[in-house]
C-alpha cells in the first residue's frame, strides 16, 4: 500500500533524508524508528505531500504523491505530532470538520463520526472543548480526526508525544483496532518500547539514512547473545582501551567498545553478566574507577547502540 523509493530531502547544505526506501503492507503496522532530529518527520511530511521530496517517489496504493496529489491524498489518514484539533470547537464538531474535508456528508458522515467519537473514549464529552481536555484526550481526538474518513494508510507521526501511560494503552489499542481492520499505518516513535510492542516490522533511521530494516524479530536476532554494559565513574584517556585489550589477550574476544569519556564507558560482549568481575579488574588496574554498572539485555534499544553508538534519545 505505501512504497517509499530513494527518497531524499535537501535543504541547502542540510541533507534531511537521505536515499530511503522501504515498503509498508495493508493490515501490518510498519515503525520508523530514530532519535529526534533523525528525518521521520520530513519522511512522513513528504509522503502526506506537505512537502516535495528533492528525489525519489512516494506510491500510495499505486498513486504517485506528486503526480497525483489529490488522488493520493485522499487514501492517507494523518495524525501529526503538533495536534491538528481546533481548541474552540466541540470534540464532535472537530471529528465532523474533518469528516467534510474528506468528502463525507449527511447521514454517512454522521454515522461515522458517531463511531469514531466512541472509539476514542470521548462520547462523554462530544460537545465540550477540547481545550478543556488533557493531553491524553486530545492525542486521542487528533487520533480520531486523522481516521475519520476510513484511510487505507495511516501515518501516525509521534503519536504517545507526552501522555500518560493510560492514554498511551488506549492509542495503542485504536492503533490495533486499525490494523485489525485492515489499515496499513507507518508509525514513527523514538520510544523502542513502543515498536516492539507494536510493530510487525520497521526501520531505523538516524541522521537520515536508513541504517537497519527488517521484523522486529529478525532485527533482534542480529544482536545474537551480546549484551551492553554501561559503566560510569572516572576513566582516564585510554583506560577503556587498555582493559578491553588486556580482556581480549585474556580470552574474551567479542568485547568491544561502544562509546568512552572520561565519566562513562559503554562495552558490547556475550553473557556479560559472567565477566564483570574480570572486568572492573582489568579497569582498576588501568586506573579506572567504577561506580555505577547497568548490564542490558539484548533488545531494539541495544541494537540501536550497536548500530550508531548511542542512545536513541540522544
Amino acid at each position: 500500500m505505501l512504497i517509499v523509493s530513494n527518497l531524499t530531502k535537501q535543504y541547502g547544505d542540510n541533507l534531511a533524508v537521505d536515499g530511503v526506501s522501504f515498503e509498508a503492507n495493508k493490515g501490518s503496522v510498519f515503525g520508523l524508528l530514530g532519535p529526534n532530529g533523525a528525518g521521520k518527520s520530513t519522511t512522513i511530511n513528504c509522503i502526506s505531500g506537505l512537502l516535495v521530496p528533492t528525489s525519489g517517489t512516494v506510491t500510495v496504493g499505486g498513486l504517485e504523491v506528486t503526480r497525483e496529489p489529490k488522488a493520493a491524498k485522499q487514501l492517507l489518514g494523518v495524525v501529526p505530532q503538533e495536534l491538528a484539533i481546533y481548541e474552540d470547537l466541540p470534540a464532535i464538531d472537530n471529528l465532523k470538520f474533518w469528516g467534510k474535508a474528506y468528502g463525507l456528508r449527511g447521514e454517512a458522515l454522521k454515522a461515522r463520526v458517531a463511531e469514531v467519537i466512541e472509539t476514542i473514549g470521548l462520547a462523554d464529552r462530544a460537545k465540550d472543548l477540547p481545550k478543556t481536555f488533557s493531553g491524553g484526550m486530545k492525542r486521542r481526538l487528533n487520533f480520531g480526526c486523522g481516521v475519520v474518513h476510513k484511510p487505507p494508510v495511516i501515518l501516525l507521526d509521534e503519536p504517545t508525544a507526552g501522555v500518560d501511560p493510560q492514554s498511551r494503552k488506549k492509542l495503542f489499542d485504536l492503533v490495533e483496532e486499525e490494523r485489525a481492520a485492515g489499515a496499513c499505518i507507518l508509525y514513527t516513535t523514538h520510544y523502542m518500547e513502543e515498536a516492539e510492542y507494536l510493530c510487525d516490522s520497521l526501520a531505523i533511521i538516524d541522521h537520515g539514512k536508513l541504517i537497519a530494516q527488517g521484523t522486529v524479530a529478525g532485527l533482534r536476532s542480529q544482536l545474537g547473545a551480546r549484551d551492553v554494559l554501561q559503566l560510569n565513574g572516572k576513566f582516564p584517556q585510554q583506560a577503556g582501551r587498555e582493559a578491553t585489550g588486556k580482556l581480549v589477550r585474556a580470552g574474551l574476544k567479542d568485547i568491544e567498545i561502544l562509546g568512552s569519556d572520561e565519566h562513562s564507558l559503554t562495552l558490547t560482549l556475550s553473557d556479560g553478566s559472567e565477566h564483570l568481575s574480570e572486568i572492573f579488574e582489568a579497569l582498576s588496574a588501568a586506573g579506572g574507577k567504577v561506580t555505577e554498572t547497568n548490564l542490558r539485555r539484548p533488545n531494539l534499544e541495544t541494537l540501536f547502540l550497536l548500530l550508531t553508538g548511542k542512545e536513541l534519545r540522544e
